[in-house]
């Protein structure tokens, strides 16, 4: 068998190639004559990433930083605050045009009260008002949401699920999170918590509630930290050499290369993913999911989670695809909500 190595840099120049081939005369520009300009911001539990945007959704410019062991919103702010000002001194046409800021938090996001309600263990906020804390820091309008939702509007403004008006994103990074779109419109919940599907009871995990703060049962199997506690736990051949405390992507590398432990890994993750695509199914009747993170880009998965999905002998099956935008999926998702914010007077329609 041919070995496919999931190269991570290789993905990410993939995916700024594919940006820069968007027609950009479709991505719905601000209905203004004057110069406009807004900030994506993807706030991760280990990196912070700003992109400024013109009218167009165009990206001019890029910053990025650490946030590891970061769980200060102050500090955050004061680096988006710090990576603005970067982008705004490679663009000094873009001072006096700055429309709109969004951002996007790994977390249960109150839209409409621009809180972010809890993080995960990643960060760990609880109820931080981050939207009043970025218009005091710019002085402009801004807006918060959930990263995978943003993710989600990005897929459905710019890549796989582009013009679709029912799918579902389904984040795998270091945990899963999925961004639901019905309608045309981002479905958040009744208390914004729509789409936290880590915490799903399948068949094959535990049938205990996960207590706040811990992944859930299906992130537990299939999150990016789960699959790496499964190898180590109960897959990983019997040695203690360094090279087999391997990632999520590098074990279904293994897998590609023909690994009998990594390619069992592989399956029971692609099992228990089907199942909850089948469910989400069931209950949404949506023809699409889009796999989207790391880990849910990874060409094994997405394979092996088809097989599974197969045999299953749904009714009308939904299409499985992969990101177009990949790692960059929830920074144009933030540019799109920022390029809506500035258009319309007062606070944004909650898409």
């Amino acid at each position: 068998m041919t070995r496919r190595i999931f190269n991570e840099e290789a993905l990410l120049q993939m995916t700024h190639d594919r940006i820069r081939s968007l027609d950009t005369t479709h991505r719905g520009s601000v209905a203004t004559d004057d110069p406009c300009y807004v900030v994506g911001v993807d706030i991760g539990g280990t990196n912070l990433r700003l992109a400024l945007a013109d009218g167009n959704g165009a990206i001019e410019a890029r910053w990025a930083c650490s946030t590891a062991g970061l769980r200060d919103a102050e500090v955050v702010v004061q680096l988006i605050k710090q990576g603005v000002e970067h982008l705004l001194a490679q663009h000094p046409a873009a001072n006096q045009s700055l429309r709109a800021i969004a951002a996007g938090a790994p977390g249960i996001t109150d839209v409409e009260a621009g809180i972010v309600i809890a993080t995960s263990y990643l960060m760990g906020w609880r109820d931080v008002p981050l939207r009043a804390m970025l218009e005091e820091a710019f002085d402009i309008p801004a807006v918060v949401d959930n990263d995978v939702n943003l993710a989600a509007l990005g897929e459905s403004w710019a890549g796989a699920a582009k013009d679709a008006g029912d799918f579902v994103f389904l984040a795998i990074g270091t945990g899963i999170g999925a961004g639901i779109m019905l309608n045309g419109q981002l479905f958040r919940g009744a208390s914004w918590a729509a789409g936290e599907i880590g915490y799903m009871l399948i068949s094959g995990v535990p049938d205990v509630s996960a207590k706040r703060g811990e992944p859930g049962a299906l992130e537990s199997m299939s999150g990016g930290e789960g699959i790496r506690a499964q190898w180590q736990n109960h897959f990983r051949p019997e040695s203690n050499a360094p090279a087999d405390d391997l990632t999520a992507t590098q074990i279904f590398d293994r897998a590609l290369d023909g690994d009998p432990p990594a390619q069992a890994l592989l399956q029971q993750t692609a099992v228990a993913l089907s199942r909850a695509i089948y469910n989400i199914a069931l209950v949404l009747n949506c023809p699409l999911f889009v796999l989207g993170g790391s880990v849910g880009m990874h060409p094994a998965l997405i394979d092996a989670t088809r097989a599974a999905l197969a045999t299953l002998n749904m009714r009308t099956p939904p299409r499985l695809l992969h990101s177009v935008l990949g790692v960059d999926a929830q920074l144009i998702g933030a540019i799109r909500l920022a390029l809506l914010t500035a258009a319309v007077s007062g606070r944004p329609p909650i898409l």
